[in-house]
């Protein structure tokens, strides 16, 4: 039931009663006493307790100005002025719930508490990860359901500030209250965006996350090789990893310690499926390759601008990636023609190719696709300014299962290969065409009449009659126009 919220991991002493502060630096310190009820976060704070331990929480503090004493909900008990320090997380410590007998007053009940558990479990199962944490403070009621297994398959932290080492090492450690350091809930943690995780965060849920099948670590520029190696290592279930804009990331690979337990029959294989590997500006052709050697199961492999890559890399990654249906090589500029000859080999597999903005390109190479690949359903070339009518020519008699074409940037397209599109690619949906300075009305017309399904049409910074427009829209009744001109409304 717990679709919104993941599970966590890591453990770090049952019986803790108080959580220590975390300073600007990101990595975690040796814990000291903090004082019962005292903890605050500039952008989030994590507290953690046992079942005769206070309760955790995420508090996201929007602005550093000093807040007002709360008052927890059925707690008698008033929490300490939380208080912020600017680059600073400190951990916050609350009473249990209920512990403290009420005043004797008006017996009063609240209209959520009338829910059974089923459903107010079912409400909590849409909370994000900080909400559902705070939850956990209400009552002890709430504790018991805000932490129910099912809630926990997915993490999800954001905030540049966070101190998201400390966070997952904290949630973990509650989560592996029923299963020693172990959990065995969570699949999915997503920390994009977390500059301040580093190694260290990673570490923790390899070590007490073997069920992990989806790590999204995307802008944490402080990751590295060794952390991810850990992961993949110790996670044998990861299929999903998006490492995009991590620039210390030069691969993906076993540790060497699992490689020596590895037997050869094994094959040292990782069951990654999908790897974002966009603006690692780091990757190499030997780094590449190797990625292709320990993940023969992709089937979505990022690599935008990518650029030191070149068409040597290729190879190797056609010829072990066999099952690869979507590769994006945009700016890639070192990739050529050599490049998309090998990117065939895929055949009748791969459906989705981006080679935007990679000059060398020419229709040579884009003939190579479109003879070996005839499933291909999406192809994005702008900007490759070598490819012509010709080119699209291949396509429209090779690929008719095309939906969605951008050529836009490519000055020699004109209107014989869209006339070869509309021939070819009835099923055309989206086409963008925007800067192709030698289109004329003529083209668009034949769009018109040959492609009834078009949705989407790109004609902007192109010196096209409107009334050629106005027949796209009345023979493609669903399809939106975005154009540059004043006369067609």
């Amino acid at each position: 039931m717990g679709a919104n919220n993941g599970k966590h991991y890591g453990s770090e002493g049952k019986g803790s009663s108080s959580l220590s502060s975390d300073v600007s630096s990101g990595t975690d310190h040796t814990p000291t006493k903090a004082p019962k009820n005292v903890a605050t976060s500039e952008d989030s704070d994590v507290s953690m307790r046992t079942p005769s331990s206070p309760s955790p929480a995420l508090i996201l503090n929007p602005s550093p100005s000093r807040v007002s004493p709360q008052t927890v909900p059925n707690c008698h008990e008033t929490s300490p002025t939380s208080f912020t320090v600017p680059g600073e997380t400190v951990a916050m410590v609350h009473p249990p719930p209920g512990t403290r007998s009420r005043p004797s007053k008006a017996p009063h009940t609240a209209l959520i508490d009338i829910l059974p558990d089923a459903v107010l479990l079912h409400v909590l199962s849409y909370l994000s990860t900080p909400h559902l944490c705070r939850c956990a403070r209400v009552c002890r009621r709430w504790y018991n359901l805000s932490w129910d297994p099912r809630l926990w398959s997915r993490i999800r932290l954001t905030g540049e500030l966070l101190n998201a080492d400390r966070a997952l090492k904290v949630l973990t450690h509650r989560l592996c209250q029923d299963t020693p350091s172990v959990c065995l809930t969570l699949e999915t943690v997503v920390a994009s965006g977390c500059r301040r995780l580093s190694d260290r965060g990673l570490r923790v849920m390899a070590r007490c996350c073997p069920e992990l099948r989806c790590l999204e670590v995307a802008g944490c520029y402080n990751v590295s090789n060794h952390a991810v190696f850990d992961v993949v290592s110790k996670c044998p279930n990861l299929e999903h990893l998006d490492v995009s804009g991590c620039p210390k990331v030069t691969c993906i690979s076993l540790t060497e310690e699992t490689c020596v337990q590895l037997t050869p029959l094994h094959g040292q294989q990782i069951g990654l499926r999908h790897l974002d590997m966009t603006d690692c500006v780091s990757l190499e052709d030997e780094g590449l390759k190797t990625i292709a050697f320990h993940c023969p199961h992709l089937t979505h492999l990022y690599l935008r601008r990518c650029s030191r890559l070149t068409d040597e890399s290729l190879r190797q990654l056609a010829l072990r990636c066999s099952s690869l249906r979507e590769l994006s090589l945009s700016d890639c500029h070192l990739v050529g023609d050599f490049g998309l000859r090998e990117v065939a080999r895929l055949e009748g597999r791969l459906r989705y190719l981006s080679v935007a903005h990679c000059m060398r390109i020419t229709d040579v190479g884009l003939r190579y696709v479109a003879r070996y690949c005839p499933r291909l359903r999406y192809l994005n070339a702008r900007g490759c300014e070598g490819l012509t009518d010709q080119g699209l020519s291949h396509l429209a008699r090779n690929c008719p299962r095309l939906r969605s074409i951008d050529v836009g940037r490519c000055p020699l397209v004109s209107d014989a290969g869209l006339e070869a599109l509309a021939r070819g690619c009835e099923g055309l949906r989206r086409l963008s065409l925007r800067g192709c300075e030698s289109l004329t009305g003529r083209g668009l017309m034949a769009l018109a009449a040959g492609c009834p399904e078009l949705q989407l049409l790109n004609v902007q910074e192109c010196e096209v009659p409107p009334e050629a427009l106005r027949l796209v829209r009345q023979h493609c009744r669903r399809c939106v126009i975005e154009h540059t001109i004043p006369a067609f409304y």
